[in-house]
């Protein structure tokens, strides 16, 4: 008995999963044809974004688009689902699909009382920071009337994990510190190929240890934040922690009345796992990175900014030879990103993904990993 109830839980939840994303494909395929030759096609897309006429790039709802956002968005959507929905007719038993049916029709239901208003579709003020990955918040949703072209996924996330559309360059204003550098530069040429609108700033020239106010200018013209710069040997505390927390600190002050989070992306260590594993020219190195790690846990947990923790095994940089290049570096943390995670391993090893239960759960404050190594 207890294995025909979880085989019916499972069933009807792949049934609504997968007839969710057939639609999440659909709408980005509405996406695509706003510029398509064919006028037929365009004219499909026009429909569709009624739906953002209804709830704007500002993130307020508009009234007047409330009867056409429910005959253009939300009754498709509603045909659509069911429609996916019932292609399992033809692997599953009926019941775990009329009660995927069912469900459905009461959430229509409940949207159409309410005039197309339901937990991801509100005006907003400000989006948060904190965004679902496997399941779509009103957060991660929101962001998709902010950035159109992305941010597809509507319940469960499996359309944008597969399509990488989690996140949004072209157009965006990025601010990357440590340019000159071997990452920096790589990620400098990828996101500039992307679309993305890049500014650099340098250590010891745009900022230094206790003077981020200099930044301010280029902060407030940047949407994302990318800390690449940093020491292994030379004033690695100020580089690695003092730095990165100032301009992290004072990125989110600027960015607390705008509408769409700032984000950050800064580029960790799995020194962070390891630590200096007794050899002295590590022992600043990992201490700097070390706390800096605890730190960017708050950061990672905190609603006022989209934050991004980037931990790479050893790339071919100034700083010596490592088991990768950085542009190979750079590609696989845009391969995360790009598809919504806020951790990124970039690893051969392994030890980046074992890194992130230390970094999620298990960080705790040492003596020597709140200050200076001596």
């Amino acid at each position: 008995m207890i294995w025909d109830i979880i085989a019916f839980a499972l069933q009807a939840f792949l049934a609504f999963v997968v007839s969710t994303a057939l639609f999440d494909a659909l709408h980005w395929v509405l996406h695509r044809w706003e510029t398509s030759r064919f006028q037929l096609l365009r004219t499909f897309s026009s429909w569709h974004w009624v739906h953002h006429k209804f709830l704007g790039l500002d993130m307020q709802i508009n009234p007047a688009y409330a009867r056409a956002n429910i005959w253009f968005h939300i009754l498709p959507e509603y045909l659509t689902s069911i429609l996916g929905t019932l292609i399992f007719l033809t692997i599953f038993p009926w019941p775990p699909i009329v009660v995927v049916v069912v469900v459905r029709t009461v959430m229509l239901g409940m949207t159409l009382k309410e005039e197309g208003l339901d937990y991801n579709h509100m005006s907003m003020s400000r989006v948060g920071g904190q965004q679902g990955l496997l399941w779509v918040d009103n957060n991660y949703h929101a962001m998709h009337h902010v950035y159109p072209h992305n941010f597809f996924s509507s319940f469960s996330n499996i359309f944008d994990l597969i399509a990488g559309t989690s996140c949004q360059i072209k157009g965006r204003h990025f601010l990357i510190t440590g340019a000159s550098g071997a990452f920096g530069s790589a990620m400098v040429d990828r996101l500039t190929r992307a679309g993305g609108i890049v500014e650099t700033a340098k250590s010891g020239t745009d900022f230094s240890p206790g003077n981020s106010a200099a930044m301010r200018e280029k902060l407030e013209r940047a949407d994302v934040l990318i800390l690449a710069h940093g020491a292994k040997t030379d004033d690695a505390w100020n580089a690695n922690y003092v730095t990165f927390a100032d301009l992290i600190d004072l990125f989110t002050d600027l960015g607390k009345t705008r509408l769409a989070p700032p984000e950050v992306w800064a580029l960790g260590s799995e020194v962070e796992f390891h630590g200096d594993m007794g050899m002295a020219e590590l022992k600043d190195y990992s201490a700097s990175k070390r706390a800096f790690a605890l730190r960017a846990r708050d950061y990672y947990r905190s609603d006022a900014l989209l934050y991004r923790h980037i931990v790479p095994s050893s790339f071919t940089s100034p700083m010596g030879k490592g088991a990768m290049s950085a542009g190979t570096a750079v590609s696989i943390a845009l391969f995360f990103i790009r598809r919504g995670f806020k951790y990124a391993p970039v690893t051969l090893t392994g030890l980046a993904l074992l890194n992130y239960f230390r970094f999620r759960y298990f960080q705790k404050p040492a003596a020597d990993e709140l200050k200076p190594a001596e």
